[in-house]
């Protein structure tokens, strides 16, 4: 992006994307239409991707490229890195940008030199985080070095800051879905128990609960199986 940005063009960009976002219908859907957007409104981003960590390890999401892929796993080989460390920052750290990969990067020294071989010229990186709840690291590529200034970086917060309030509310809602989801199976379950059985709501869910247990099955996948098979043990 330029430095004289047309910010009221960008605002109404902005603006569409967000109701875009709010509109797809799944977590997916979401993460790539955030990424796909960083490619659309970041002057110069050749590529973007989300890192997130699950107890260490890097998990890559909605990569427009195959180049934030081979990043991620570069990062999470040699232990360092810039996403690397705005996901784990706890909220202390919230953008970087690297204007030239090109020059050295004393603090991600074994990264620089690979990130280099990856034909990565310069970055740009963005927690996503809302009052809440922390999801990780919105990540812009670009092959040329030089290729991001404060316009951009500015644009990226924004984008960033839209895409972690539709980010959580997908998730959220995706997790109230299977919430609810996995209640109707549950209640289907015991429904199959109590009529084959004769037992009441209350036998019927224990007996559920301690197959979940004695056995180390979740209750919805023990709940699907009496579904499928009218009972615990498949044909």
């Amino acid at each position: 992006m330029e430095d004289s940005v047309d910010w009221a063009r960008f605002g109404k960009q902005m603006a569409a994307m967000a109701r875009d976002l709010l509109a797809q219908t799944s977590v997916d859907a979401t993460l790539e239409r955030i990424t796909s957007s960083a490619t659309e409104l970041v002057e110069g981003c050749d590529a973007a991707g989300i890192l997130i960590l699950h107890g260490g390890q890097v998990e890559t999401l909605a990569p427009t490229h195959q180049l934030v892929v081979d990043s991620d796993a570069l990062q999470a080989r040699e232990g360092e890195g810039p996403c690397f460390d705005v996901a784990w920052s706890g909220g202390g750290e919230r953008v970087f940008r690297i204007s030239d990969f090109t020059h050295d990067q004393p603090r991600w020294p074994a990264y620089a030199v690979e990130a280099r071989a990856l034909g990565i010229g310069s970055m740009m990186g963005f927690l996503l985080f809302t009052e809440d709840e922390e999801l990780g690291a919105l990540n812009l590529y670009s092959a040329r070095p030089g290729a991001f200034n404060e316009n951009d970086e500015t644009a990226g917060l924004l984008l960033a800051s839209h895409a972690a309030v539709a980010f959580s509310s997908a998730r959220t809602h995706a997790q109230l879905e299977q919430a609810v989801s996995t209640r109707h199976t549950i209640g289907e379950a015991m429904g199959i128990l109590m009529g084959r059985h004769r037992l009441t709501e209350e036998e019927a869910f224990d007996v559920l609960r301690r197959y979940s247990q004695e056995n180390n099955v979740k209750l919805r996948d023990v709940a699907a199986r009496v579904c499928a098979h009218g009972g615990f043990a498949e044909p």
